[in-house]
């Protein structure tokens, strides 16, 4: 007999029934696909990762001109020690340039440079284009809309950043 959950059937992964397993293993497999193939896109047409390219674009957006790598890392989202390693790695191919901090000598801020300005903009002509061809062309306008409103359900609360942990 196959197992319940209250009036639904269970699946494969506890706590979930078949279709929350299929809508998730769903969406967790195109999500995974479209990452993997505008990331491999990017990086054979400009030799940038969507990481690197999501990086020079929050430099080249920011008016102040240069970002501390803790704030840099705070709005990537991402562990400091691996942005370290890649804007060093962006460094050493011109793209961006690392600084002490003037406000503080113990500080680390990042500039993009103008070969890194330069490659971001001809790299998102070349994302938005893909984003477009294995995105938004297999989809009407209303489906972009349903998309873009689950996607905000989901996001929303995600965004917040996370509350310390119970000692």
């Amino acid at each position: 007999m196959t197992p319940r959950i209250g009036h639904r059937t269970a699946s494969e992964i506890p706590g979930l029934d078949i279709a929350e397993q299929r809508s998730w293993q769903n969406y967790l497999t195109a999500s995974l696909r479209l990452y993997s193939t505008l990331n491999r896109r990017l990086i054979s047409a400009h030799q940038l990762s969507m990481a690197d390219l999501r990086l020079l674009q929050t430099l080249r957006s920011n008016a102040e001109m240069d970002y501390r790598m803790g704030d840099l890392a705070a709005a990537l989202r991402a562990l400091p020690c691996r942005l370290t390693r890649q804007t060093r790695r962006l460094e050493a191919q011109g793209l961006v340039q690392r600084n002490i901090s003037p406000q503080d000598r113990r500080g680390v801020v990042v500039a993009i440079t103008e070969a890194g300005r330069q490659l971001a903009a001809e790299a998102m002509m070349t994302y938005t284009q893909n984003v477009r061809s294995v995105f938004l062309d297999c989809l009407s306008r209303a489906q972009i809309k349903a998309m873009k409103q689950r996607c905000d359900r989901i996001g929303t609360p995600l965004a917040q950043p996370p509350s310390p942990s119970p000692r």
